[in-house]
């Protein structure tokens, strides 16, 4: 048995989720999507060319989330998933899934998505396990700011160490798939890495190494 470790976006499902997330909070009234959408899409793009934090990034786009509860947010979460992701999974992921599942392994996603939103996502994917960034709360509410390990780059093989520790998990063979550069830190540090629908950098690392590398486009 082993442990398959996703990334989310652009991995499992067809898009950015945080972006997605945003235009769909401005459907609901939650923020002005005329301001908020033009600044989230250059600050994504800023972050995929590794010219922005992904602090700065959360600094920003948690902000329409800042004096909402956790239930209220995950019930919209929940909505947001069978409305807008569920359409974009990627029917190669689902077999990928599927064959981990037919051989007994755990799957784990981690994400740098807010966690309540990959947890929502997961349900929807019958898996388990996800790790994703906390969002900090304060009188049962949202305050807009992060609290805890940052599941990015080098955070989320921390994030990962840590949820390994907590379940109480024996050293095994450890599968991760992701389609970015951000993610080399830990795909570099798995026993199997899968490149998916990979960014320019990553696919030229992949070539470099041998790595398998798998199209879901």
């Amino acid at each position: 048995m082993a442990l398959a470790i996703f990334d989310l976006d652009e991995t499992l499902i067809n898009g950015n989720s945080p972006s997605l997330w945003g235009r769909y909070l401005g459907a609901q009234g939650w923020l002005d999507p005329d301001t908020f959408v033009p600044q989230e899409q250059a600050l994504v793009r800023l972050y995929a060319e590794r010219r922005l934090t992904l602090e700065a990034y959360l600094e920003f786009t948690l902000q329409p989330l800042a004096g909402r509860t956790p239930a209220e947010c995950r019930a919209l979460a929940d909505r947001f998933t069978r409305e807008v992701i569920a359409p974009r999974v990627f029917p190669e992921a689902l077999d990928c899934l599927a064959r981990h599942r037919d051989a007994g392994d755990e799957i784990l996603v981690i994400s740098a998505t807010q966690r309540f939103l990959v947890e929502a996502i997961c349900t929807h994917l019958d898996i388990r396990h996800a790790l994703g960034t906390d969002m900090e709360v304060v009188d049962g509410r949202y305050s807009g700011r992060t609290r805890g390990i940052l599941t990015y780059r080098e955070g989320k093989i921390e994030a990962l160490r840590a949820w390994q520790r907590q379940q109480g998990r024996p050293a095994e063979t450890c599968h991760f798939y992701s389609d970015s550069q951000n993610d080399l830190p830990l795909l570099c540090a798995v026993d199997i890495p899968h490149a998916v629908n990979p960014d320019p950098t990553l696919r030229a690392h992949a070539e470099a190494h041998g790595w398998d590398i798998l199209d879901w486009r």
